[in-house]
């Protein structure tokens, strides 16, 4: 048996054991789950204790989290919960780890790779498909809580022009998810969701579940104002243009340390690429001079 063909079976071999341990755990989870639908629990004997602490302390919460991490990575990213690719991120996932392990197999077989070379290359494919999906939606997880945190100075002075003409929080919050439509979609969208759910659970729950799907310093202090007014009746005009400068403020001074981090930044490609060059053409005639004397 050739080593590339004993060390593929060794990862299909503890892919598949894995696989078989994660199927046992679910079926014990699924079983126990529908004897507590219909109220049959046994403690008959230890190893039915074993396998109902396995299931409610091990499988069934790793279960849980698992789905609502991904469900709240594709909703920071966002992506609805209810979209086709939430369900199948995971299949295509692992599908295409073992499809690119099975094709990089097949082409070692066929150019006579060594065997460190293909456990390289297989590690390789591994940490890309397990890490780059993630990265990527954390990226745009990101990018759009930074890009609607930007965009609230902006809302806080019309929710705040709103109340001043007699509105109510939640009839100026259904009038702006109307009319911010052409101006900031993204944060429309978000008004829009957090009205419709307000008429569900209530404003402040609705206001709770916002700042979980934009997590950020910003949209904290947005909820807490608006929380506090609906909790207290207090006058909320004042409060909402001094909150939207004190959020452009920060914003400035976000962008001021950015630039001054610039010149640090800068300063690594200017001696590789411009002082390293010209201490050689500097050095390199009187090298070549000392050379030619030798």
């Amino acid at each position: 048996m050739s080593p590339q063909l004993y060390v593929f079976l060794q990862l299909c071999a503890v892919f598949l054991g894995v696989l078989l341990i994660a199927l046992v755990i679910f079926r014990l989870t699924k079983r126990k789950m529908f004897l507590n639908q219909l109220s049959l629990k046994s403690d008959s004997n230890r190893m039915a204790g074993f396998v109902e602490f396995m299931s409610e302390k091990v499988a069934k919460p790793a279960v849980e989290h698992s789905n609502q991490e991904i469900n709240d990575k594709f909703k920071r990213a966002g992506i609805s919960s209810k979209s086709k690719w939430v369900a199948l991120y995971m299949p295509l996932k692992y599908g295409a780890l073992m499809l690119g392990c099975a094709a990089i197999y097949i082409y070692s077989i066929k150019s006579a790779i060594s065997t460190p070379t293909l456990i390289a290359f297989m590690a390789t494919w591994l940490i890309i498909c397990i890490v780059v999906p993630d990265a990527l939606l954390d990226g745009r997880g990101k990018a759009r809580i930074s890009r609607v945190s930007g965009q609230l100075p902006y809302l806080l002075d019309l929710l705040a022009v709103c109340v001043q003409t007699g509105m109510t929080i939640e009839s100026a919050m259904n009038y702006l998810s109307k009319e911010m439509v052409g101006f900031d979609k993204e944060l429309a969208g978000l008004l829009k969701k957090t009205n419709d759910r307000a008429r569900l659970v209530g404003m402040q729950k609705a206001l709770d579940e916002l700042y979980e799907d934009i997590p950020s310093s910003e949209m904290r202090s947005f909820v807490m104002t608006l929380k506090q007014s609906l909790q207290y009746g207090s006058s909320i005009y004042g409060v909402l243009t001094t909150l939207a400068g004190d959020i452009r403020d920060v914003q400035m001074l976000t962008l001021e340390e950015k630039i001054g981090k610039l010149a640090a930044k800068m300063s690594v490609p200017l001696i590789l690429f411009i002082m390293m060059p010209i201490v050689i053409l500097i050095a390199a005639p009187g090298i070549l001079r000392m050379m030619s004397n030798v």
